[in-house]
């Protein structure tokens, strides 16, 4: 096959697997890919560390290394066998079932507005629960407005490794390119922290993905910003002001670009200090305090992050008609 005609393949089928994931998002209780991930992971932490017992470094890079090449190589031959024994219509199905999987605007967007619905309804433990469903950060002392704006800063920061870097990864590598990024994503979220027990285990992991994301979460900060131009009520102009103000305030290198177009484009101030684990870090703030942020909000970064998508798929879909 062509190396032409294969892009387009992986092309269409990301195209497709997109419309599958703004349609059905995550269905409760269907076996996922990302949670098969997590499985693996969890099963080869306690085995490699009972083999390595002293060496967490090792052991974890050793961890790092067998997902990276597995999520590499199992796609890429799995891809391969249905369509030289199946053909390609076989082929572009799998591609598309495994792009959908890979994408979690939907699911973001779910669980972060179940959030906003028990705000409205003046729930604020129901909140607070929904809340601590989707962030890693001690929810127990937020209040209403610290729950919204936990909300609002998980979509835009998500709309980089849940949104924008996989489908980038899936656009230029294939589908076998998005299960290699989701392998590391999901090892970083599960092992990447720095406290005592994953400062060691967890730093290779956590390192490639600072480094798998620093394009893409760049270009999410651009994409959230043109996304502000086309939402009504969000303002484009202060969406790039604030991207190019507080993009680098944050100690990862990557995960301030989303939020910060998106307290640009929504006039709000997002992060500040945060509790995780018992522990307070002091972080600065992003973006403005023009405004107090609202449950409305959640809905507002929601449609910035599906708009973000959309540009690409309209970019992707125009490439795929030139070639």
């Amino acid at each position: 096959m062509e190396w032409i005609q294969l892009w387009r393949l992986h092309g269409l089928a990301l195209l497709a697997g997109s419309i599958l994931d703004w349609i059905f998002g995550d269905p409760y209780n269907f076996p996922h890919m990302i949670r098969l991930m997590g499985n693996m992971i969890s099963g080869l932490e306690k085995k490699l560390r009972a083999l390595l017992p002293h060496k967490p470094f090792l052991a974890g890079t050793i961890l790092t290394i067998i997902m990276c090449l597995f999520w590499s190589i199992m796609p890429g031959l799995l891809f391969y066998v249905t369509g030289k024994y199946l053909g390609l219509r076989a082929r572009f199905i799998l591609e598309s079932f495994f792009c959908y999987q890979l994408l979690a605007a939907k699911s973001l967007c779910t669980e972060s507005m179940k959030v906003c619905k028990e705000l409205k309804k003046g729930d604020t433990e129901g909140a607070r629960k929904a809340v601590s469903m989707i962030v890693g950060r001690d929810t127990k002392v937020l209040d209403t407005a610290g729950i919204t704006r936990a909300a609002v800063e998980t979509v835009a920061e998500n709309t980089s490794d849940g949104v924008i870097a996989p489908f980038l990864f899936m656009a230029v590598f294939g589908p076998a390119g998005g299960t290699f990024y989701k392998a590391v994503n999901t090892m970083d979220s599960m092992i990447g922290y720095t406290n005592d027990k994953y400062i060691l285990f967890g730093r290779t992991a956590a390192k490639l993905d600072d480094v798998l994301n620093f394009i893409p979460a760049r270009i999410s900060g651009c994409l959230l910003t043109l996304a502000a131009f086309l939402l009504p009520g969000a303002d484009g102009k202060n969406a790039w002001r604030i991207f190019l103000r507080d993009r680098r305030k944050h100690a990862s290198p990557n995960s301030a670009h989303g939020e910060a177009a998106c307290a640009g484009a929504l006039h709000l101030r997002l992060a500040g200090d945060a509790w995780y684990f018992g522990v307070l870090h002091k972080k600065q703030f992003i973006g403005d305090n023009d405004r107090e942020i609202v449950p409305q909000d959640i809905w507002r970064a929601s449609l910035l992050m599906f708009l973000a998508e959309g540009i690409l798929m309209v970019f992707l879909s125009g490439l795929i008609w030139i070639l």
